[in-house]
This record gives structure tokens, C-alpha cells and sequence, in this order.
């Protein structure tokens, strides 16, 4: 059985994997795209998507590879994950972000420190943030658990493009985010009605697998 510390350490570690992979690959292609916003879409995508399942693939056997606070909530809801392992998973989730985003800025000799400026909100984009986050969850929660590590990459991949605010999900993700005034950033001031729009489609989810997994 793996020590609290270890697992702990691989929420760290993995969720400034996958804010590395985001804000990185969102600063190179924004460098090599010439402005094609579609091709910088679809650059960071792709190694968001990879890195993803590459993540969970490593992490998942340790600590679950939540990396999002809203999944290590919906998993204390859902009886799966001790309350008191809670703040544990989403304070090392939040370090983990903010190390992604310096990680990036040190790589590309940005500055360390930054806040964002990329405005993201409105109704549209939190109404995408509820249905986002509630569908992430659905997938982990009834997905095969043999193949939630390719489904949950699959599922993001989409999101990308099927949601107006490119399916953050996560608001250890939108905390990263909002460290980094690149192409992935989000506005800090925009941050919390993300987090409230994420919270939502959590508990949406929550309820839905309720629902599902009442017997006939």
C-alpha cells in the first residue's frame, strides 16, 4: 500500500505534468503557428491529450492520478477517497499547478511570474466549464477502469473543441492557468465563476451516477 506521502507527492507531481504539457505546448504553438489560432488549437490538443494518458497510465497505480480537485471531491462524495485524504490531494493538486506553469516559464525564458490576461468568461463559457467538468466525470465514474486512462484523454481531446471554453475542468488547471500569460491563461478574475461552474457539473455528475447505479 502506497504511503500518504507518496501519494500525495504523485498528485504533485502529476498535475504539474499535465499544466506543463498545457501551457507549454500552448506557448510553442503559439511561437510556430504564425497566429492559425486552429493549428495552435489543435497542437495543444495533442499534447495535452498524450500527456494525459501518459500521466494517468504512471500515477493512476499510486494515488488514483486524480491531478483536479473536483475528481478527488466527487470521489470522497462517492465514498472512494477519505475525507481526511481530501485537503491532502487538492493542496498537493494546487502546488503541483503553479509548478507546471513556472516549469514553462523557466523552459521558454518567459517571466518566472506572470499573471494572466486571456479573458474567458461569460454564460456560454461557464454553461461549457458545468458540462465539461460533469461529463469528465461521468467518464471516470462509468468508464471501464481498465481503460479510463485512454477514455479520460479521449474525452478531453474532445472537449477541447466541443466546449466554448476549451474544457479546463479543472480548477487546479484554471489556478495554473491564471499563473501563466500565454496562450493557455485564464484571467484571474475569471477564475472563480470557473471553479463555481466546475463545482456545479461535479455535483450534477455525482447526482447522475447516483442515479445509474441504483439497482432495478
Amino acid at each position: 500500500m502506497m504511503t500518504k506521502l507518496q501519494r500525495y507527492f504523485a498528485e504533485c507531481l502529476g498535475t504539474a505534468g499535465l499544466l506543463g504539457a498545457v501551457i507549454g505546448s500552448g506557448v510553442m504553438a503559439q511561437n510556430l503557428a504564425n497566429g492559425n489560432m486552429a493549428i495552435a488549437l489543435i497542437a495543444n490538443t495533442l499534447a495535452t491529450v498524450f500527456a494525459l494518458f501518459v500521466l494517468i497510465e504512471i500515477f493512476g497505480p499510486i494515488s488514483g492520478a486524480h491531478f483536479n480537485p473536483v475528481v478527488s471531491i466527487a470521489m470522497f462524495l462517492t465514498r472512494q477517497l477519505h475525507k481526511q485524504d481530501v485537503l491532502g490531494y487538492i493542496t498537493a493538486q494546487l502546488v503541483g499547478a503553479a509548478m507546471g506553469a513556472w516549469l514553462v516559464h523557466a523552459m521558454f525564458d518567459l517571466t518566472l511570474f506572470q499573471w494572466a490576461s486571456k479573458v474567458r468568461s461569460g454564460p456560454g463559457q461557464w454553461l461549457a466549464e458545468i458540462v465539461a467538468t460533469c461529463g469528465l466525470l461521468l467518464v471516470i465514474f462509468r468508464g471501464a477502469p481498465n481503460k479510463v486512462s485512454t477514455l479520460v484523454a479521449s474525452y478531453i481531446g474532445a472537449a477541447y473543441w466541443f466546449t466554448a471554453s476549451t474544457s479546463f475542468a479543472n480548477p487546479a488547471a484554471a489556478f495554473g492557468r491564471m499563473l501563466s500569460d500565454t496562450f493557455a491563461g485564464i484571467r484571474p478574475g475569471d477564475v472563480p465563476a470557473f471553479v463555481a461552474a466546475q463545482l456545479i457539473g461535479m455535483l450534477l455528475a455525482v447526482g447522475l451516477h447516483r442515479f445509474f447505479s441504483k439497482p432495478a
